[in-house]
């Protein structure tokens, strides 16, 4: 027995290294979108000098230079609770790789069973009262299933997998925690801006209103004039309500993103009347570019390479199931524990075959049928990234083009209110044209902020869909 080990052992070992079960892999395969010329071409909707093909940076929000926001954001990605629950779904998969791996391991069982005993006489057909004895079981048994068909090596490989797929899930969340804080920061900010805009309006109302009280005292107006003029004053006084709502609300998702409650929520930023945007060229890369960083990508592709390398778990129930085990022990009366006359030994070679594999067959069809579901879903995943990116891409440089038109709206605006001013001040015109060029610049001024807001938001959308954000934490890049 003992020369027939080494000999076992080293046909084990000879098949280990020359048999793996399943389809091994290698990357997405050839037919993936991902493996398309056009998937990793230069974006098409970003022509003009509003981008450059510079490598987009990871920590996008620098930027801005707005040590507010880059506060805001390192706040968020201490104290969040989705990426709290990320971190913890990471450490799970984490645990489920060393219980695979485990199960390639020896196991190991410590036996220890003391018992005391009275027996009974009667029940031998004897007289009297025998003694009292202790008894004790000990010893120690070794387990070790022979990986020889890699079923469990395919195992490790796909619970690895699933840790780099949570990997992911948690940088996505990350990606998805900085551009939310960036939004509610431009949102806060951009409402306040408006708030600029609105409370001014009000205040030209008033004068407006006190320079029609002077001329319908001096006869040169009417009660008519007077009630329009109170009626636009009112109409202006009523936007500055909803936009302190949105500036509130803006900053109550600032304080919940940071780990904080609501009514702790950043009061200095009720003063920030500027939303954060640049005026320079985006650096944006290109689709291949993009590829590589975005978590979401990386997450479909390790779920894919998990998928397959489960193939091979399935396949390796086809196989026999070949199991080793070594006992020792000592099993007598307490006082003869551990010597020669208590000592057992044993090994325990077995081989499970199942004779009816309809079911193995049945699981390997499940999970190639998961297989293809997961290459139809990371394909899916590229696909949706790509639109996403040229869709924010066309809508920023749109919203680009409407803001310099309302910029120039704003422009003529103001130089027609001034001049109807000035014409109504020495009665060349009546109110109702004052009353129009006020409302008219006055809109013509919210617009520009509610567009400021606007491009501050696509900014923050291209960059999501640019997957940037998650660099400082991440381990390994997109296969």
């Amino acid at each position: 027995m003992r020369r027939a080990l080494p000999l076992v052992a080293a046909l084990a070992i000879t098949l280990v290294a020359g048999c793996t079960v399943g389809p091994r892999y290698t990357g997405p395969p050839a037919s993936a979108v991902v493996h398309e010329p056009e998937a990793n071409a230069p974006f098409v909707s970003a022509q003009g000098p509003a981008f450059s093909t510079d490598p987009a940076p990871g920590d996008w929000w620098r930027l801005y230079a707005d040590p507010r926001l880059d506060q805001l954001i390192s706040e968020a990605f201490a104290a969040n609770t989705d990426l709290r629950i990320a971190e913890a779904n990471l450490e799970k998969a984490a645990a489920l790789v060393g219980e695979a791996r485990a199960r390639r391991q020896p196991s190991i069982e410590v036996n220890v069973s003391p018992s005391a005993q009275q027996l009974s006489t009667q029940s031998y057909l004897l007289s009297g009262v025998l003694p009292p004895f202790g008894l004790i079981d000990t010893g120690v048994s070794i387990s070790y299933e022979v990986d020889l068909f890699g079923q469990l090596h395919r195992g490790v490989q796909a619970a690895r997998a699933d840790e780099e797929a949570a990997r992911a899930a948690r940088d996505l969340v990350k990606i998805n925690v900085a551009a939310a804080t960036a939004r509610a920061y431009a949102e806060a900010c951009g409402a306040g801006e408006e708030l600029v805009q609105a409370r001014r309006a009000v205040a030209l109302q008033q004068e407006t209103r006190q320079l029609t009280e002077r001329l319908v005292r001096a006869g040169r107006g009417t009660a008519l004039d007077l009630t329009r003029v109170n009626a636009q004053v009112s109409q202006f006084e009523a936007d500055v309500p909803a936009l302190l709502a949105v500036q509130r609300n803006a900053l109550y998702r600032l304080a919940v993103l940071t780990g904080r409650p609501p009514a702790d929520y950043p009061r200095d930023l009720e003063s920030c009347a500027t939303a954060p945007r640049l005026v320079k060229a985006i650096p944006i890369g290109d689709g291949a570019a993009m590829i590589r960083r975005r978590p979401d990508i990386r997450e479909a592709e390790r779920l894919l390479a998990s998928s397959t390398y489960r193939i091979g778990v399935a396949v390796g129930d086809l196989y026999p199931t070949v199991t080793f085990g070594v006992t020792a022990g000592s099993t007598g009366l307490f006082k003869d524990v551990f010597r020669p006359e208590t000592d057992r030994t044993g090994v325990s070679p077995s081989l499970v075959w199942q004779a009816n594999r309809n079911g193995a067959r049945a699981r390997i069809a499940g999970a190639q049928a998961d297989d293809r579901a997961a290459l139809a879903r990371f394909d899916g995943v590229v696909l949706s990234a790509l639109r996403e990116t040229e869709s924010d891409l066309t809508d920023y440089s749109h919203d680009l083009d409407r803001h310099a038109a309302l910029v120039a709206v704003d422009t003529q605006a103001q130089t027609a209110l001034d001049q109807a001013t000035a014409l109504y001040a020495r009665g060349r015109v009546g109110s109702l044209s004052v009353l129009d060029a006020q409302r008219t610049a006055a809109s013509a001024a919210r617009a520009v902020a509610t567009s400021d807001a606007q491009l501050s938001a696509d900014q923050v959308a291209l960059f999501l869909a640019l997957g940037g954000g998650w660099e400082s934490s991440a381990t390994s890049a997109a296969r």
